[in-house]
């Protein structure tokens, strides 16, 4: 695997490693928030062994790697490069396309709500909002619907980043409105 290139996110601590192989399926994302959870992906497992590594994001050709704000990005930059590169020359990339399977699976599926309008808001929310997050090297998961409000996860770099608290939740909160049922409210959880 080659690094094509290490992008800067909209989130300080966060930078997008760009390569030339696919480490998530199709539509599929991976974040890991503490090394426990990637028990079953060696990849993650060797990233978050780097110092310095608090998150981890992979989705289609690429990883985000959040880090804390004491690491030496450019030591932190250089070794998970090396470890990307030499993963795939030692082995095929299993790491992140191997989806571990969570305890209960219903965990991993949205709540309550009415079914039709959770497909209709993924939907929107694939078509409209994920390819922008992505491209910022982040995502954003659905995780459920009471009423009109709607429960969601930012992942990767929006996940502790200080304007997906702010800009990116109004803007989303607004098509939704405009696009599905003017009465929904969209809260991070």
């Amino acid at each position: 695997m080659k690094v094509q290139s290490i992008q800067p996110t909209p989130n300080p601590n966060a930078f997008k490693f760009l390569v030339d192989r696919t480490l998530a399926n199709s539509g599929q994302t991976l974040a890991y928030s503490k090394p426990e959870q990637a028990q079953q992906d060696v990849l993650a497992q060797g990233l978050f062994a780097i110092p310095g590594i608090e998150t981890l994001f992979f989705c289609d050709n690429f990883v985000t790697v959040s880090m804390t704000a004491q690491a030496d990005w450019r030591a932190v930059a250089e070794q998970v490069t090396r470890l990307l590169e030499s993963h795939v020359a030692d082995a095929p990339a299993t790491g992140a396309t191997a989806a571990p399977k969570p305890d209960n699976p219903l965990d991993t599926l949205p709540k309550g709500g009415d079914p039709a309008m959770l497909a209709r808001i993924n939907s929107l929310l694939d078509d409209r909002v994920r390819p922008a997050l992505a491209g910022d090297g982040g995502g954003l998961q659905v995780l459920g619907l009471e009423g009109k409000t709607l429960s969601i996860r930012y992942q990767g770099a929006c996940g502790s980043c200080p304007s997906s608290t702010s800009g990116t939740l109004v803007a989303i909160q607004n098509l939704l409105q405009s696009e599905i049922d003017e009465e929904l409210v969209v809260q991070m959880s």
